[in-house]
């Protein structure tokens, strides 16, 4: 596999497989940030949670369009415009989900899953119906084409560089806010004892319902992220939400620092296989790898100690 390819051919091609593993690690990271928090936290198991991200997809898609349509001049800063937009919008139907059907299905697992299996269908169909079954792309500002050389052989896009800030300033705030605020301390205290937390005043169903709703706002923001490496169509997060689920499994269930570390961890991973093998080979490996690190130790890498 190596054989074709000389010392400084590998370190080139290591190297752009692994900045084009970092960009995937954003998307992979946004994801499960999202999924962690509503699985992680609440112990729901949401598979329409790529439908959300593809929300914040298309939202990003028709701001776009409409800044290219009648704002032009203001063009360059609409993916800021587009990225609020996507979390509201993306927070505001989770919430709306959570209270009319997530709500009713709590501490009932496998209910969760089958409930947001079908919810995933229907807004697939809606997508569908609404936007067409072509998927579309958006038109980047100018400031995001290009790329940056770092070496002769070795160039770095500009869009990705914006991409891994982006995720580095979302991860920062998520952990400011669920370590650091008190309605963080709310959750982890809805987490760890529900009764008590109601018992001390803890309105535990608004917890509830804001921590579903922030969980699908960053898959969202997610969303936005991914049309600047894919094209949006109705089932593209169907193709992103078993990673997702592999990476916040691995990473630990509720452990921040598990999720970013399995982000990459799986993200570099699939990122250089990909190049020398094709991409389903290079998914199966994978899995395999992570289902046999399970196996060793099913807590994932990371855990929280919670006293029972």
């Amino acid at each position: 596999m190596f054989s074709e390819y000389s010392i400084a051919e590998l370190g080139s091609i290591f190297a752009m497989q692994g900045f084009a593993g970092l960009i995937l690690f954003s998307v992979f990271l946004l994801m499960a940030l999202g999924l962690a928090i509503i699985f992680g936290q609440m112990g729901v198991i949401n598979m329409a949670h790529g439908e959300f991200m593809i929300l914040g997809a298309y939202v990003t898609y028709f701001t776009s369009q409409f800044f290219l349509n009648y704002v032009p001049s203001l063009f360059d800063g609409y993916f800021f415009v587009a990225m609020i937009l996507a979390f509201l919008a993306a927070g505001a139907l989770g919430m709306a989900v959570e209270w009319l059907l997530i709500r009713h299905l709590y501490k009932r697992p496998l209910d969760t899953l089958l409930a947001t299996w079908g919810l995933s269908l229907i807004l697939q169909q809606l997508y569908r119906s609404f936007f067409g079954p072509r998927e579309v792309g958006v038109d980047l500002p100018q400031w995001m084409m290009g790329s940056v050389p770092i070496t002769d052989t070795i160039e770095v896009q500009i869009n990705g560089l914006f991409v891994m800030g982006l995720t580095t300033a979302i991860t920062i705030a998520v952990a400011a806010l669920m370590y650091r605020s008190r309605w963080g301390k709310q959750v982890r205290a809805v987490v760890q004892n529900r009764v008590m937390a109601g018992a001390v005043g803890i309105n535990t169903e608004r917890v509830d319902r804001l921590t579903f709703g922030l969980g699908c706002g960053i898959a969202g923001v997610a969303g936005s992220a991914f049309t600047m490496i894919g094209s949006t169509g109705p089932t593209s997060g169907q193709l992103y939400i078993v990673d997702t689920f592999l990476v916040v499994v691995f990473g630990g269930a509720a452990s921040l620092l598990g999720t970013i570390a399995s982000a990459f961890t799986i993200s570099q991973a699939q990122s250089t296989l990909e190049f020398f093998l094709s991409g389903s080979t290079a998914k199966v490996i994978t899995l395999l790898s992570v289902v046999g690190i399970l196996m060793l130790r099913p807590q994932g890498l990371f855990t929280l100690k919670v006293r029972r």
